[in-house]
């Protein structure tokens, strides 16, 4: 008798604490992927989203308008051949060690908070630091023959930082179709409640 009410004292405990994680997840990136673990500078991080269902996004990314200029709404497209993505193409270029992921706004707004893994690489000097990317200089600027797939991103649709930075790297001679454009930047990413760096 006492043998089983101890085991089904720790039958229920151990039904608590499953449900326990259960609960902790029950907000997943997708139906598959509850969270995720990308490496950074810093050692593995878990991306995940808030799992809190009643929570919402303030401050500067809850805005809805800003003037234009300068802040208008980005094509889907910055530019012929690169191609757009959202936020789990975004994730699986974080876990693949041969891509990179580029957040291209200026250093104060990384400081504020990024996305974990990225790489802050300015749009006003993304010219200058291709070899951070793969690319060698040359006599004529450039050499991208062994330039990585990298995915840059700012600050959302009405961000034109990395479309600044997209069309300098492909002036430089970066290849379009090794570029992929994160659109919706870190105010979609922060409206889906993924986990940000320095919070």
């Amino acid at each position: 008798m006492i043998r089983t009410l101890i085991f089904a004292a720790l039958a229920m405990l151990a039904g608590l604490t499953a449900t326990g994680q259960a609960d902790d997840l029950k907000v997943g990136i997708a139906r598959d992927m509850p969270s995720v673990t990308v490496d950074t500078p810093d050692g593995p991080r878990e991306i995940r989203r808030i799992q809190d269902e009643t929570h919402e996004i303030t401050g500067e990314f809850a805005r809805t308008s800003r003037a234009c200029p300068p802040f208008c709404i980005q094509p889907m497209s910055p530019a012929e051949g690169v191609t757009t993505i959202g936020e789990l193409e975004l994730i699986e270029m974080l876990k693949d060690p041969d891509a990179l992921v580029v957040d291209s706004r200026t250093v104060d707004w990384f400081r504020g908070g990024s996305i974990p893994g990225a790489i802050n690489l300015p749009y006003t000097e993304v010219g200058d630091r291709l070899t951070e990317l793969g690319c060698e200089p040359d006599f004529d600027g450039w050499d991208c023959e062994n330039a990585r797939r990298v995915a840059l991103f700012c600050n959302g649709l009405w961000c034109g930082q990395s479309p600044t930075a997209i069309r300098a790297m492909i002036a430089a001679g970066y290849p379009a179709d090794r570029i992929f454009y994160y659109r919706g930047g870190m105010q979609s990413w922060r409206v889906l409640g993924l986990t940000v760096t320095g919070e």
